[in-house]
């Protein structure tokens, strides 16, 4: 499930960078976004989401961050493994109980 990207993690950085120090120079954030996107070659709408997570990173904005967010798909991930595992407890003991009452008596 690795998904590569046409951007390195330091062009990432670097273009969260720029945003954060060049937004008190523009009349929004969103117009740093524009100006900085179109100079590394990415849409707006790419560079505010790496905004977004960054400023969450940073705990400037709500929302959970990289590493709580990490931790939360592993334990989404286990959640689903121990429901199917019970599930499969649950028929397996089904089927047996079946069995006992369908045996005959000596």
């Amino acid at each position: 499930m690795d998904r590569r990207s046409r951007y390195s993690p330091e062009v990432r950085d670097r273009a969260v960078g720029l945003v954060l120090e060049q937004q008190h120079q523009h009349a929004s954030q969103w117009s740093a976004i524009e100006s900085v996107a179109s100079k590394i070659g990415c849409t707006g709408e790419t560079l505010r989401k790496w905004v977004r997570r960054a400023e969450r990173d940073l705990g400037k904005r709500e929302g959970a961050n990289g590493s709580e967010r990490q931790r939360l798909k592993e334990l989404e991930r286990e959640n689903r493994e121990l429901r199917r595992a019970n599930e499969i407890l649950r028929k397996a003991s089904a089927y047996f109980a079946q069995a006992e009452l369908d045996r005959r008596p000596k």
